[in-house]
């Protein structure tokens, strides 16, 4: 559904056209975005999502949410950077629950692509968007969002305990975040796909990741790659 400016939403019958008392515009915007959030995660579809169906949610006319959003990209994307900030903290909470670097690196992993799974629609959004769909995303912001420099700062852990080779921790993590974005996506967009168990899959890739990066696998690895050197 394509959505009308708010002048042309705001005539005829409409929900409600209220306003946020004095001091209390933050509690509808809220309230706007915790709607908009349901609709996307119920329909699984940022098609379906249209300024009059979030109105239609928060019990608000069209109008009252161009007054807080200036249209659906700002607010979907909004509600994205809100999804990704919860990445993070799920991702540290599982990296937490062991005291072993290299243990700590694999649930960082598991966490990541479960909440992807979770979140699919979101994830879409912006990992699997067509360029220009998604905000710019410039070299500063990937780098010091909290998702990455927490993963770089997690590598670097592993490093400083010897558990890994040495190498360039931002390498390292980018490395991993694209094996398991890898894995993400393809879930995401093949849920169909005869996959093994999910847990057994999720080990298998993860140990495969953790052991290419112990010391002492570096002949291993040569050798592993070397079918696909340019000769």
């Amino acid at each position: 559904m394509t959505d009308l400016p708010a002048a042309a939403l705001a005539q005829g019958a409409a929900p409600h056209n209220r306003r946020a008392p004095h001091g209390q515009v933050a509690p509808l915007r809220e309230e706007i975005l915790a709607a908009a959030a349901r609709l996307l995660e119920e329909r699984n579809d940022i098609d379906a999502i249209s300024m009059r169906a979030v109105a239609g949610a928060a019990g608000v006319t069209p109008a009252a949410i161009y007054r807080h959003f200036t249209d659906r990209n700002e607010l979907i994307f909004e509600i994205c950077e809100r999804c990704f900030q919860e990445l993070d903290r799920v991702v540290e909470e599982a990296a937490a629950s062991s005291s072993d670097p290299l243990e700590s690196l694999r649930l960082r992993g598991r966490a990541y692509i479960r909440f992807g799974l979770a979140h699919p629609e979101e994830y879409r959004i912006w990992f699997m968007s067509k360029p220009g769909a998604t905000p710019d995303w410039t070299v500063d912001r990937i780098m010091q969002g909290p998702v990455v420099t927490h993963l770089v700062q997690a590598v670097q852990a592993c490093l400083d305990a010897g558990v890994i080779r040495p190498a360039d921790p931002a390498l390292v993590a980018f490395g991993l975040w694209s094996a398991v974005h890898g894995l993400t996506s393809l879930l995401i967009t093949k849920p169909s796909f005869p996959w093994p168990d999910l847990d057994e899959l999720l080990d298998h890739i993860l140990s495969i990741l953790a052991a290419g990066l112990v010391p002492g696998r570096e002949e291993l690895t040569r050798r592993a790659v070397a079918p696909f050197s340019a000769p």
